[in-house]
């Protein structure tokens, strides 16, 4: 192997902290562009990918805000602002293209194992909504990446494109939906095992059962991990590897692991963990009717975490029905973390950014209260609202992964609470971490990058022009331009054939 021999004097190249999609991705955009580097990818667990990436612990929606409504707020004057929703529509295209360029070059299975062709839908109920709908419609449609996009208000539609949406629903309520063909449901569990597939094949080294204790930065500039050996029959509980560079990619795991490296890029930082809760069923006569993820609107006052979908979910070849997320509150970072995390990340330097969250998010507070004492009845409610005909005896209760919400610090606010993704990067480009949660994993590919970019700022022109041949859309060009639209469509072609 390609740093098997690496001891704490002969610095690895690459330490990924976390097995997970991002680590993944991380490792093999970086073999492909120096093949050479030797990487080591460090996973506290017995099998990569089993927290925030496993298919079970998300929704697998692979967004590209066909569906998001909180990607299109509408502005004042009633207009509806669609930049975030282009910006997250041409980052998954980033991440596709990737994917695509793996497959045709053979260095990933074929993507029918990782994703799979979904419609997106949004479905809302009520005068104002089906307004808000039209109105949204209108402003994405124009745009070439969104041009598949359709809308209805016609309940006869609306039950062709999904017929548990209105069976048994009073005619007497206004609904509306838009669909796109163009969806997918990503296992991005999957993707993770064949990217470290792929990874291995190539010379890394995978470390299950390994945790990283501590970090400390060198006077050279190398950084020293400190390694515990989980394994029940461990030779040597205790040891140490240098790396000239460490991306933590540990999900929640991330921000305690940025705290104790020290850097002052890390400070004002905190995190505020959501658990949560989905609704399965593998009736395949419910599945049989259902194929498409469709996202509601949430409450006024709620936040964008509490959006409720009714997802189609394509896991290992089967398919299922998932409906969630029921939120709630745990003090735990990870699924599998300490109820010691949250009270741990506590510092000095993120108190008051914290304070300040807390101050301001009442309405966060009271939702999450709300949602942990609501009962599993009131909660089956909440899928009535969208399937009328649900029943009880088909579904159950399964527990979603743990998110962490970034808090960080603004100058007139002094904390605020962000619900996407924070990349954190030392001023010397030697280490580099990401927090938050929704779109990450959909967007990894395009926050990889910008990684790259910002740690490696000498050696990136070359790397881009790599990257640009691999991922069309990383080179300079206008998406509104139909010209642009029609060649990544020809590009794509293949792809989506066998998604």
């Amino acid at each position: 192997m390609a740093d098997s021999t690496a001891t704490p004097s002969t610095p690895v190249d690459v330490v990924l902290v976390g097995g997970g999609i991002m680590s993944a991705t991380l490792g093999s955009i970086i073999r492909l562009v120096e093949p050479t580097w030797s990487i080591r990818i460090y996973e506290r667990l017995d099998a990569v990918a089993q927290e925030s990436s496993n298919a079970w612990n998300n929704a697998g929606t692979g967004h590209a805000a066909l569906c998001e409504l909180n990607y299109t707020p509408e502005k004042a004057d009633g207009s509806i602002d669609i930049t975030k929703a282009v910006a997250i529509n041409e980052q998954f295209q980033t991440s596709r293209e990737f994917w695509q360029h793996l497959v045709s070059a053979d260095l990933l299975p074929e993507p029918e194992g990782f994703i799979a062709s979904t419609p997106h839908m949004t479905f809302v109920r009520g005068a104002a909504n089906v307004d808000y709908l039209r109105r949204r419609h209108a402003a994405l449609v124009v745009h070439p990446l969104f041009s598949d996009l359709e809308f209805t208000d016609d309940p006869a539609v609306v039950g062709e494109w999904a017929p548990l949406l209105v069976a048994e629903r009073s005619a007497d309520e206004p609904i509306a939906a838009t669909r796109s063909t163009s969806g997918t449901d990503v296992n991005f569990g999957a993707l993770t095992r064949k990217l470290t597939d792929y990874l291995e094949s190539t010379g890394a080294e995978l470390h299950l059962q390994h945790e990283i204790t501590s970090l400390r930065q060198r006077k050279d500039g190398t950084w020293r991990l400190k390694v515990a050996d989980r394994t029940w029959n461990a030779a040597e509980r205790r040891s140490t590897v240098d790396a000239k560079f460490v991306f933590i990619g540990a999900g929640g795991g991330a921000l305690p692991l940025l705290q104790k490296a020290g850097i002052p890029e890390a400070k004002g930082y905190g995190g505020f963990p959501i658990s949560g809760l989905f609704l399965r069923t593998t009736n395949p006569e419910l599945v049989a009717q259902h194929q498409a993820k469709v996202y509601g609107k949430a409450d006024v006052g709620s936040p964008p975490m509490s959006v409720p979908h009714l997802d189609t979910r394509v896991v290992d070849g089967e398919t299922s029905l998932l409906f969630g997320p029921y939120a709630g509150f745990s003090t735990k970072f990870l699924k599998k973390g300490s109820l010691l995390d949250l009270f741990m990340s506590i510092r000095p330097s993120n108190i008051v950014t914290m304070l300040a969250v807390a101050k301001d998010n009442m309405d966060l507070t009271k939702y999450l209260i709300s949602e942990v004492t609501k009962s599993r009845w009131n909660k089956f409610k909440t899928l009535r609202d969208f399937m009328p005909t649900a029943d009880p005896k088909d579904w159950e209760f399964i527990t979603a992964g743990q998110r962490v919400q970034v808090m960080k610090s603004h100058p007139e606010k002094h904390g605020v609470l962000e619900f996407g993704t924070e990349l954190i990067t030392a001023a010397d480009g030697t280490i580099a971490g990401l927090l938050g949660a929704s779109p990450g994993a959909s967007t990894a590919v395009p926050a990889m990058v910008d990684l790259l970019e910002r740690c490696f700022p000498q050696q990136f022109p070359a790397w881009h022009r790599e990257l640009a041949t691999m991922m069309p859309s990383l080179a300079p060009q206008e998406w509104s331009s139909e010209e642009a639209f029609a060649e990544l469509e020809a590009d794509d072609a293949d792809f989506q054939k066998t998604a």
